[in-house]
This record gives structure tokens, C-alpha cells and sequence, in this order.
């Protein structure tokens, strides 16, 4: 059947309540049913229509993909097997006298797909619910020690909170997953999964690379050529190291053991200074004299 808006096809302006579109629903039904239409196909093609909008709408789920996605996003993410899953009219039309125990099977001709319908509804095979996916945001030490964080979402229709453990090491973009924490699966069917990447804040001094972490620092070219001791910041604490004499520019200098615990596997990885040798832009006139001096000596 072509498809038309489904608040349309029961009369209702979108963001309709569950009561307005169980009412709209139960009037045009009644209108339209098989029984009380006998051999009149538009009303039968009437009925399918309007039994697919309602099947939609009175589901939450599929009516919060519906309103977010329109028709075309709508159709183009759920099959006519998706739609009718789990459609149950109940008890609905019993006060008027109409039967729901065979009226989809005449008029869908036994279902979609496979699909067997008994007492108003259609059955199916057990089905995982669906996968959902978040982000969370933490900071570089909270990466390097491991951390709690809350969690809010919507699961079918309610508003959930979980408290999440980031593990010590983590790296930026890992996607961590939930078991069963997605949304509710459908005929006894498992949840879905729940899918949260971990997004890592960056340090303004330390940088990560790997489960290594890298430190830069510039020392004077009299500590380059003489050597020379630097307080060094570390996820630890500060350490003091030494730096030896005539060391040369973009040398590293390594501290075992001080960088991310790896995830991996057991212990940490590494700290590494890297040493930069400051050249001074401009110069006092004892200091010029001083270089003069020493160049003359061959430094």
C-alpha cells in the first residue's frame, strides 16, 4: 500500500497521547473492519492502513523513531516485519461484537514473512533488542587512574542512569561495552548492548603516546654543555632528574615504569623527557664578549 503519515491516516496532529491515538485508532477500525464491510476492498485496504499507523504509534519505541526519522528515515530503517512485531489489538473490539482471531490472517494473508498471528496478535521469533551508543568525556588523569562516571540516557521511553567504571589506561576513542543495557528485546529475546566511547581530555604539559607519556623541557646551553638537575612533572609527582653533561638536542631521557598502566597487560609504560636547548634571541654585551671568547677556543 502507498504510505501516508500515519497521524494522518487516524486523524491526529503529531505529538498525539497514547489515549488520543488509542481512541482515533479504535473509531476508524471499527469504521472500516472486514466484518463490517463485507467484500468492499477499499474499506479492507482502509483497514491495513490503518491498523499499520497504529502499529506504529502505540508502540513508544517505534513511534519515538517515527517522530524523530519521519516517513522516508522511518521506512528505510524498519521492514513491514518490523512494524507488525509484537502488534497485539487485545480485546479491543470485543464490545462491538468483532472477532480478532482470524481478521489479520484473512486480510494480511497469514502474516509478513513467516509471521503467525493468533488472539490479535503477531508472533515471532525471539529477537535482541536494540544496540545503543554513547560518549563520555574524562580527563588525562582520570585516564591514567581509572574512574566512575554516571551515565544518562532514554531506554523505551524512561530515563535510565548507570554508573560506569572507566578502567586506569584507557586510551582515547576506546569504545567500551554494556552487556544487555541497550534497549529491551522483543518474544523473550536478549537486550541489546549499550556502547560507550571514552573520550580523553588532553594535558597541557604531558603528552600520551601509546601507554608512554612524553614531557618536553629546555634547558640553557651552559646546563646543555655542563649539566644540569630539572624537576620533571609526572602523573606521580614531581621527580628531579639529572642531566648530563653535553647532552645534545632532542636527546630523551627515560624514566622507567612512569607512564599509563597497560591495559594490555601488567605494569605501566614509560616517561619520557625530551630536552630542547634554549638559543637566547638577544644578548648583554659581557655575555657576547664571553661567546666571542669561547668560539675563539673552538667552543
Amino acid at each position: 500500500m502507498a504510505r501516508t503519515d500515519y497521524y494522518q491516516v487516524l486523524g491526529l496532529k503529531k505529538g498525539a497521547s497514547a489515549d488520543e491515538i488509542k481512541k482515533a485508532y479504535r473509531k476508524l477500525a471499527v469504521k472500516y473492519h472486514p466484518d463490517k464491510n463485507p467484500g468492499n476492498k477499499e474499506a479492507e485496504e482502509k483497514f491495513k492502513e490503518i491498523n499499520e499507523a497504529y502499529a506504529v504509534l502505540s508502540d513508544p519505541q517505534k513511534k519515538s523513531q517515527y517522530d524523530q526519522f519521519g516517513d522516508t528515515g522511518f521506512h528505510q530503517r524498519f521492514t513491514q516485519e518490523d512494524i507488525f512485531r509484537g502488534f497485539d489489538v487485545g480485546d479491543l473490539f470485543k464490545d462491538k461484537g468483532f472477532g480478532t482471531d482470524d481478521i489479520f490472517s484473512r486480510i494480511f494473508g497469514g502474516g509478513f514473512g513467516g509471521f503467525q498471528q493468533t488472539g490479535g496478535r503477531f508472533g515471532a521469533r525471539p529477537r535482541k533488542g536494540e544496540d545503543f551508543t554513547m560518549e563520555t568525556t574524562i580527563s588525562f588523569r582520570e585516564a591514567f587512574s581509572g574512574c566512575e562516571k554516571r551515565i544518562a540516557f532514554m531506554k523505551d521511553g524512561s530515563r535510565e542512569e548507570l554508573a560506569v567504571k572507566i578502567p586506569a589506561g584507557i586510551e582515547n576513542g576506546s569504545r567500551l561495552r554494556l552487556h544487555g543495557k541497550g534497549g529491551a528485546g522483543s518474544h523473550g529475546g536478549p537486550n541489546g548492548d549499550l556502547y560507550l566511547t571514552v573520550k580523553v581530555s588532553g594535558d597541557p604539559v604531558l603528552q600520551r603516546e601509546g601507554d608512554d607519556i612524553l614531557v618536553s623541557r629546555e634547558v640553557r646551553f651552559s646546563e646543555a654543555a655542563l649539566g644540569a638537575s630539572l624537576d620533571i612533572p609526572t602523573l606521580d609527582g614531581t621527580k628531579r632528574i639529572k642531566i648530563p653533561a653535553g647532552i645534545q638536542p632532542e636527546t630523551k631521557i627515560r624514566l622507567k615504569g612512569l607512564g599509563f598502566p597497560r591495559m594490555s597487560g601488567s605494569g605501566r609504560g614509560d616517561l619520557f623527557v625530551r630536552i630542547g636547548v634554549r638559543v637566547p634571541e638577544q644578548l648583554t654585551g659581557p655575555q657576547r664578549q664571553l661567546l666571542e671568547e669561547l668560539s675563539k677556543k673552538g667552543l
